[in-house]
């Protein structure tokens, strides 16, 4: 019997080389520089940066929203050029709902809308992604009755009925309440123990990330360049005031926002935990 290791299997999606720039009224901005990660099947991966280094920017590329001024994107092995349903998109916005719609129609239309299945088979998924999100009950409310949290996690059972190859969220809880938010973090980790999509997450929010992500991809101030690669996948909500956790959060602030008397800080801070790495091609 050979003792040679069975290859790993492809990534899901690769970034390579991206460089994204936007106009405004003024001038051209550089969003990111040279851009590169791979995320596998039923990663939890997370771009976590300060405002303004190109975390959206990348996202909305993936989604097929912003052509990169060059480097690569496959979904799959094959170029992403253009939005699909392979990419849902869940915003930061609380109102990404049609009004006139109940929570179960909104859920089943873009199925329907898209043909992918037939009405019945419509409803159907959308009855089961409302009752994993907890939202049985409220079926046939309307989108105006919920609150911010409801309504976020309608848009995430709309997003995973279509059953997308990655789940794309921008932000999501950043404008709820700190209780609703940690509520949302909770049920969205339950939620991927049952369904196991595979997720692309921003934040800001250091602490957010290492409890939402199994690995974070760190991005430096504008024009935003790959720092590092982390694993936190042994992380989760129970752990948010343990003193490893802390620790965590205290490193890669540093990372991020290295002091200036300490130039040397990024590579310290990467050779304190077993769990930081540079930039690689292999999953967590």
């Amino acid at each position: 019997m050979s003792d040679i290791p069975a290859e790993l299997p492809p990534s899901l999606l690769q970034v390579q080389g991206v460089n994204l720039q936007y106009h405004t009224r003024e001038r051209r901005v550089q969003a990111t520089h040279d851009v590169s990660f791979d995320v596998w099947p039923a990663d939890r991966f997370v771009l976590l940066g300060p405002s303004g280094c190109g975390k959206s920017s990348l996202l909305k590329a993936i989604g097929g929203f912003l052509p990169p001024v060059s480097g690569d994107i496959r979904l799959a092995g094959k170029k992403v050029s253009k939005p699909g349903p392979d990419r849902m998109m869940v915003f930061q916005e609380f109102d990404q709902l049609p009004p006139w719609k109940t929570v179960l129609e909104n859920i089943a239309f873009p199925l329907i809308a898209g043909r992918k299945v037939g009405r019945a088979e419509a409803n159907e998924r959308a009855e089961y992604f409302l009752h994993k999100v907890g939202l049985g009950a409220f079926r046939n409310a309307y989108p105006h009755t919920l609150s911010g949290g409801m309504k976020q996690r309608v848009a995430i059972a709309r997003a995973l009925a279509l059953q997308p190859k990655v789940l794309l969220m921008d932000e999501p809880f950043a404008a709820l309440d700190a209780l609703t938010r940690r509520q949302m973090q909770e049920e969205l980790l339950s939620l991927w123990e049952e369904v196991r999509f595979t997720l692309l997450f921003v934040t800001h929010s250091i602490e957010e990330a290492l409890i939402v992500g199994s690995r974070i991809l760190l991005l430096s101030p504008h024009p935003g360049r790959v720092k590092a690669e982390l694993n936190c996948h042994q992380y989760s909500l129970a752990d948010s005031g343990g003193e490893s956790f802390q620790a965590d959060v205290s490193r890669i602030h540093d990372l991020l926002f290295p002091p200036s008397s300490s130039p040397n800080l990024t590579s310290q801070a990467l050779s304190q935990g077993s769990h930081y790495e540079q930039p690689t091609a292999h999953p967590a």
